[in-house]
C-alpha cells in the first residue's frame, strides 16, 4: 500500500477497463444460461452489483476531484438517461403481453410490480410478498428479477448523497478520502453481518433486503475509493485474475444463490469480482493479466455493451414462453430460441433507444440522423413511461378502493360446497362463488388478523367460543390454518375453543432443514420447540396439525421422516394429537399454479384446472401406516370431501375450492364443517 502523491502519474489515473465491460458480458451471460437452462443463480448479479459499486463511486468521485462537488444534477440526469429509457421499454412491453396473454386475475399484481419496478423498490415488493427466488416457472412473476435494478437504484442515490455531504465537508486531502473509505468499510461489514444472519434465518426475506445486499455493492465502491493508493506485484495480479475468472466462471456450478445469497456463500462471486478489478488496475491493456486481456475481446465486450438490456429482457421473454407452453423450463432448443430472441432485443433497444438517448451529441449509429431524431425518441419513451406507470396506479387505485369482498355465509342449497360430493347434491346453476376475483381474499381469521406469523415470534389467538373449558390447538403452517373456518363452526355447536400457533410456511419440525426443503430454516425449528414447550405448559385437550405433504418431485403424497420426530416429542409432552391429510396442490408438469388463473382464462372449466387425483395423492392415507406405531396420532383424512375418486376439480357445489394454487378458501372449508365434525367425534367421543 502507498499513497497517492507516491504513486507515478499514470497510475494515479483510472485508465479505461475494457476488461471489465467484458467481466460484464461473461456475467449476464452466465445469468442468461443459468436462468434459461439450469434454473438457477449463477452468481452474475452478484458481479454486477460489485461492478455497480465500483463504476458509480468512482464516476462521483472523478466528477468530486474535478469540480469539488458530487454534481447531485448533472450525476441523476446521465445515470437516469443510462437506465430508465429501456427499462420503460421492457416494463410497456409486459404490460401489454400480460393484458394480451395471461388471465385477468393476474393484472392487479402486475400493475402492482410495474410501479415496484419503475419506482425501484421491487425488491422490497417480492420481499413483503415473501416470494423466494425460485427456478423459473409460468407461476414467477415476469418482473421479479428487477429487485437488483431496484437495489442499485436505492444505492445510487444512497451513495451519491453521501459523497455530495463528504465533498462538502471535507478539507481537500487524501486523510479525508481515507475516512471516507473507513465509512464505506464499516457499513459494508455491518451489513455482511445483517447478510450472514438473515440468510441463515429468514432467506426468503433477505434475499431482497437492499441492508443485507449493500455490502456487495459497498465492496466496489471501497475499491473505488481506494483505487489511488492500490499498488499489485504484477505475480499477484496474475494469480488474482486467474483465480478470479475461475471463480466466476463456476460459481452457478458450485452454489446455489437462490437458497444461500447474500450470506456468506455470496463472498465466492463477490471476491472474484475484486481480484479481476485488482488484477487490471493502474495498467494498460496490453500489460493487464491474460485473463483481464481474454475480457478485453470483442466477443466478451460486445456482451458486455447489451448486458443491461439483455438482462431486463431474458426474464419475461423466459417466464412468457413458459407460461404459453406450461411448461416447467425451457430444453435445450427452445432456450436457444429465448436467448436469440432477447439477444435481438437488447440489440435493438440498444442501438434505436439507449444509444441516442445517452450520447446528446452524436448521431444514431448507422443511421446519421440528427438530434430531432433523438428528440422524438426520447418524448416517445417518456410519453410510454408516463402511460404505463399512470395505468398502474390508476388499476391499483381502482382495486384498492373497491376490493373484493368474500362471502361470509353461502345459501346450503344453492351452494353446498362440499355436500354435492358426500351428499350427492346436485344444486341448481348459480354463479360461482366466491369467484375468481373474491378468491384470494376468502381467507381464513388468522391471515386476515395477523394471526399467522411470518418471521421468528410465537403467537397465539383464540377462536370459536373462546370461553369453553376444551380446547383444539391448531398447530403449524397455512395448512393447518385453512382448517379453521370449519373448526369455527364446530366450535360453537360442540363447546371447544381453538387456539392457534401458526407460522406461514412451517409445518412443525425438530431439524434446519428437513427433507422437502430446498435450503435450511433454522429459524422454523427454534419457532416449533418453543410452541413445543408452549403446548407441554397450556396441555390444550387436542393438538389439530397436518400429518402428510405432497412429494416434490413425484405424484402423491408422503409422512416426511421430520413428522415423526415432532410426533414422538408431542407424544412425551402428552398431547393427543388430530393428524389430519394434507389437502392436495394444484399443478402440472410440476409447476404449480393457481385455480383463479386457470378459470380466468378462456375455455376452462373447474374439471379442466383439475388435477387427477393419483397424480395428487397416495390410493390411502400414507399416515394410517406409521400413526399405528403412535399411541397418540390419530389420522384423519378428508379428502374425499375436496376430491372425486378420479379427479380433483377446483370448485364443487357451485363453490370455490382453492384461493391459490394449494390453500382452501374460507367458503369450501365451512362445507367441510359437517364431516370434519363427524370424524373429529369418532376419535374425541366429545359429541
Amino acid at each position: 500500500m502507498v499513497t497517492r502523491n507516491q504513486l507515478p502519474e499514470s497510475k494515479s489515473r483510472q485508465q479505461y477497463r475494457d476488461d471489465l465491460d467484458g467481466l460484464r458480458g461473461i456475467a449476464i451471460a452466465l445469468v442468461v444460461a443459468f436462468h434459461v437452462w439450469m434454473g438457477r443463480v449463477s452468481g452474475g448479479v452478484d458481479v454486477f452489483l460489485v461492478l455497480s459499486g465500483f463504476f458509480f463511486t468512482g464516476m462521483v468521485l472523478r466528477r468530486t476531484d474535478t469540480t469539488g462537488s458530487a454534481g447531485i444534477g448533472p450525476t441523476l440526469r446521465r445515470t437516469g438517461r443510462r437506465l430508465f429509457p429501456a427499462l420503460v421499454v421492457v416494463l410497456a412491453a409486459v404490460a401489454v403481453a400480460t393484458v394480451v396473454a395471461r388471465p385477468y386475475t393476474q393484472w392487479g399484481d402486475t400493475s402492482a410490480q410495474l410501479l415496484a419496478s419503475g419506482f425501484y423498490f421491487q425488491n422490497w415488493y417480492l420481499a413483503t410478498a415473501e416470494m423466494d427466488y425460485a427456478s423459473p416457472d409460468p407461476s414467477i412473476s415476469p418482473l421479479q428479477h428487477l429487485w437488483s435494478m431496484a437495489v442499485q437504484g436505492q444505492f445510487y442515490l444512497v451513495i451519491l448523497a453521501v459523497i455530495a455531504l463528504w465533498a462538502r465537508l471535507r478539507p481537500q486531502s487524501d486523510r479525508h478520502r481515507g475516512l471516507l473509505l473507513t465509512v464505506l468499510v464499516i457499513v459494508g461489514l455491518i451489513s455482511f453481518r445483517y447478510a450472514t444472519i438473515g440468510a441463515a434465518q429468514h432467506q426468503a426475506w433477505t434475499y431482497y433486503d437492499s441492508a443485507a445486499r449493500v455490502w456487495e455493492l459497498l465492496a466496489g465502491a471501497a475499491l473505488a475509493v481506494a483505487a489511488p493508493w492500490i499498488s499489485i506485484p504484477n505475480w499477484a495480479r496474475w494469480c488474482a485474475a486467474s483465480l478470479g475468472l475461475a471463480m466466476v466462471l463456476s460459481c452457478g456450478l458450485l452454489i446455489d444463490g437462490a437458497s444461500e445469497f447474500p450470506g456468506p456463500a455470496a463472498l465466492f462471486p463477490v471476491v472474484a469480482t475484486v481480484a479481476l478489478i485488482l488484477s487490471g488496475m493502474h495498467l494498460s491493456s496490453s500489460e493487464r493479466p491474460w485473463a483481464n486481456r481474454l475480457l478485453a475481446g470483442r466477443l466478451c465486450t460486445e456482451l458486455g455493451a447489451i448486458a443491461y438490456p439483455l438482462y431486463l429482457w431474458h426474464w419475461p421473454i423466459l417466464i412468457f414462453y413458459l407460461a404459453e407452453t406450461g411448461n416447467a423450463h425451457a430444453g435445450f432448443t427452445d432456450g436457444l430460441i429465448v436467448i436469440a430472441v432477447s439477444i435481438v432485443l437488447a440489440l435493438a433497444t440498444t442501438r434505436i433507444i439507449e444509444a441516442p438517448l445517452r450520447k446528446r451529441s452524436t448521431p444514431v449509429p448507422d443511421t446519421g440522423r440528427s438530434a430531432k431524431y433523438r428528440t422524438g425518441v426520447g418524448t416517445l419513451v417518456a410519453a410510454i413511461g408516463v402511460v404505463v406507470l399512470a395505468s398502474s396506479l390508476g388499476w391499483q387505485v381502482v382495486s384498492r378502493t373497491n376490493p373484493a369482498e368474500p362471502p361470509q355465509a353461502l345459501e346450503p342449497n344453492e351452494y353446498p360446497g362440499a355436500a354435492a360430493l358426500l351428499d350427492g347434491i346436485d344444486p341448481p346453476p348459480a354463479p360461482m362463488r366466491p369467484s375468481v376475483f373474491e378468491g384470494q381474499a376468502d381467507a381464513p381469521p388468522p391471515t386476515v388478523d395477523g394471526c399467522i406469523t411470518p418471521n421468528r415470534e410465537v403467537r397465539t389467538c383464540t377462536y370459536g367460543d373462546t370461553t369453553a373449558g376444551r380446547s383444539i390447538a391448531v398447530v403449524g403452517g397455512s395448512h393447518s390454518e385453512h382448517w379453521i373456518p370449519a373448526l369455527e363452526l364446530l366450535s360453537y355447536d360442540y363447546d371447544f375453543r381453538i387456539v392457534t400457533f401458526l407460522k406461514e410456511g412451517c409445518p412443525l419440525v425438530l431439524v434446519d432443514q428437513p427433507s422437502y426443503a430446498e435450503a435450511p430454516f433454522p429459524e422454523c425449528r427454534e419457532w416449533s420447540e418453543e410452541v413445543l414447550d408452549r403446548l407441554a405448559q397450556d396441555q390444550p385437550d387436542w393438538v389439530f396439525t397436518i400429518s402428510t405433504r405432497f412429494r416434490p418431485y413425484n405424484d402423491g403424497d408422503e409422512v416426511p421422516p421430520e413428522y415423526f420426530d415432532v410426533w414422538s416429542a408431542l407424544s412425551d409432552r402428552g398431547m393427543k394429537v388430530l393428524a389430519l391429510r394434507d389437502t392436495p396442490r394444484l399443478r402440472h408438469n410440476g409447476v404449480f399454479y393457481k385455480a383463479v388463473d386457470c378459470l380466468a382464462q378462456r375455455g376452462t372449466t373447474p374439471v379442466s384446472c383439475g388435477i387427477d387425483r393419483a397424480v395428487a395423492l397416495d390410493p390411502r392415507d400414507p399416515a394410517e401406516g406409521p400413526a399405528a406405531a403412535y399411541s397418540n396420532i390419530f389420522p384423519l383424512d378428508l379428502n374425499d370431501a375436496v376430491c372425486r375418486p378420479d379427479r380433483c376439480h377446483v370448485a364443487e357445489g357451485n363453490v370455490l375450492i382453492y384461493r391459490d394454487e394449494h390453500h382452501l378458501t374460507a367458503s369450501y372449508a365451512r362445507s367441510l364443517a359437517p364431516e370434519l365434525g363427524r370424524r373429529i367425534a369418532m376419535i374425541t367421543e366429545w359429541w
